[in-house]
């Protein structure tokens, strides 16, 4: 699947245990065979995974030295796939059915270009990365190639033309799957580009103008249920929302609601304890910090580390504000509520309770407060 990450991985195979069958078949057999040939293998295995009932399924399948491989499984319902390459360095998705035959050709370092073929889904989905291959490879490798050094001497983008160039990219892409969508409203696939280019959104809209384009059996297919509630958590996120309510316990085991800062500016920051960016911006909000009105402006820090708990480097940041650590992480209600996507995550709440703006620049907090105050927005 195109750009997939491990964790959007995870939501594909979670969505599996309530996909039913689209497709009739004529066959007994519950048998699929996923086969084909990988190039740049550097492991002479592929991990496949995919849910049973309510388990996951974990298969180790071998493969020559030319990367060629042959899988067999059965499975009662149409299932996704997810194949790793190289431990986990790279991976790709497959949609298969009962009886399918499914065949996979392309390079393990460039996973998100690999053409599966051996059903509707399958097919649907590879004939768009093949229309837009060019701009599949160019975003692959401006994010693979890539040097830390902020210079241009041999040809090597800054940071921000990176992002500014991956940005440019991805909203074309966006762009041409609303096209797909739109000339394919009934076709699975269509909903499945959704999912890919329109969950992550901070537009509310956008997510819900593309679901709107869809019919038939790609409205039925059950991850679309899960989609549309998705819209309706952003629409209670989104800016010029009321914020949600929360109830949290600080470091100092005080219960913190949300009803608390009242009246007042609140600059909520999700941070992590151990990450090098969210170090650096809690360097930024200290100086921000320093620049408002205590009076009128409150800060809160949430730590939503996954791999640590308890978490004991907090003491180290010297915090001069209310500073949280969320026991269930990423799985936390806070983070869900917020549909807070990565960390360091800053989000400025007005006066009057309403989210301002998502995804502030720490660095722009003070100024932005003081602004806001002379307008009186």
């Amino acid at each position: 699947m195109i750009f997939l990450n491990i964790r959007k991985i995870g939501l594909y195979l979670l969505t599996c245990l309530v996909i039913f069958s689209f497709v009739s078949c004529k066959k007994k057999s519950n048998k699929v065979i996923i086969k084909g040939e990988i190039s740049n293998l550097e492991t002479p295995y592929i991990i496949a995974t995919h849910f049973s009932a309510d388990s996951i399924v974990i298969d180790t399948i071998k493969t020559n030295p030319k990367g060629s491989f042959r899988y067999e499984t059965k499975i009662d319902t149409l299932s996704t796939f997810a194949l790793y390459f190289n431990d986990y360095q790279s991976s790709t998705v497959v949609f298969a059915d009962k009886n399918d035959k499914i065949s996979l050709n392309g390079d393990a370092n460039l996973s998100d270009l690999i053409v599966v073929k051996g059903n509707e889904i399958n097919e649907d989905l590879s004939t768009f990365k093949k229309e837009n291959e060019a701009l599949i490879k160019q975003r692959f490798e401006i994010i693979n190639n890539y040097q830390s050094e902020n210079n241009r001497k041999n040809g090597v983008l800054s940071a921000n033309e990176k992002v500014a160039k991956i940005n440019s990219l991805n909203h074309e892409l966006m762009q041409r799957a609303e096209t797909f969508i739109q000339a394919n409203p009934e076709k699975i696939a269509s909903a499945i580009l959704i999912n890919e280019f329109f969950r992550d959104t901070e537009n509310p809209q956008s997510l819900e103008r593309v679901l709107g384009y869809l019919k038939g059996k790609a409205l039925e297919w059950p991850p679309v249920s899960d989609l549309k509630i998705y819209t309706q958590e952003l629409k209670e996120s989104a800016e010029g929302a009321y914020m949600p309510y929360f109830q949290l316990t600080d470091i100092n085991d005080k219960t913190i609601r949300s009803t608390d800062f009242a009246s007042k500016y609140l600059v909520m920051s999700f941070l992590s304890a151990t990450g090098s960016e969210s170090r650096e911006t809690v360097q930024v909000l200290k100086k921000e910090f320093e620049k408002v009105n205590k009076d009128s402006v409150q800060f809160l820090s949430i730590y939503i580390d996954s791999d640590i708990y308890p978490i004991t480097t907090i003491g180290n940041d010297s915090l001069p504000w209310i500073a949280v650590a969320e026991k269930r992480s990423w799985a936390s209600d806070i983070v869900r509520s917020y549909h807070i996507p990565f960390v360091p995550y800053n989000i400025l709440i007005s006066p009057g309770g309403k989210i301002q703006i998502r995804n502030i620049a720490a660095s722009q907090i003070s100024s932005t407060i003081a602004k806001k105050g002379k307008s009186g927005s």
